[in-house]
């Protein structure tokens, strides 16, 4: 079987913020942007890999999602406990120096961690934990 991961879901509170982030920030280009019913789903991914794509989604449009669930998640997303993605980067220092500039939430610098990887760890405008890992 040749399985790949075509698109992840992350959600977002404002998709205008949100999209600066990845667009400007982590420099990935928007797939699409669709609005639908007074909601905004922003499709992005890093340039030169269409096969790979993020969809930022209202997490209230979920259908079958309670009302109580809505206020878990929104407390969750604003503690940053709600959803994670793991990128990588060729050049990990650069990666964070670009975060610096736009000013993101950084939550770690740059580090050698104890069981083999260098990473970064940063918050995007919604909330989402985002860690970002040096590619060898």
């Amino acid at each position: 079987m040749d399985l790949s991961i075509h698109s992840a879901f992350l959600p977002h509170t404002d998709p205008e913020t949100s999209l600066a982030f990845y667009r400007d920030a982590l420099d990935f280009e928007i797939r699409k942007d669709v609005a639908f019913g007074g909601n905004r789903w922003v499709t992005v991914g890093p340039k030169g890999k269409p096969e790979t794509s993020i969809v930022l989604y209202p997490p209230n449009a979920t259908p079958g999602v309670t009302d109580d669930e809505r206020r878990t998640i929104a407390e969750m997303m604003a503690k940053g406990t709600y959803a994670m993605l793991l990128l990588g980067a060729t050049d990990l220092d650069a990666a964070f120096q670009r975060l610096q500039d736009w000013d993101a939430e950084i939550v770690q610098e740059p580090t050698d961690q104890p069981y083999g990887v260098r990473d970064l760890g940063v918050r995007d405008p919604a909330g989402n934990m985002l860690r970002i890992q040096q590619l060898k």
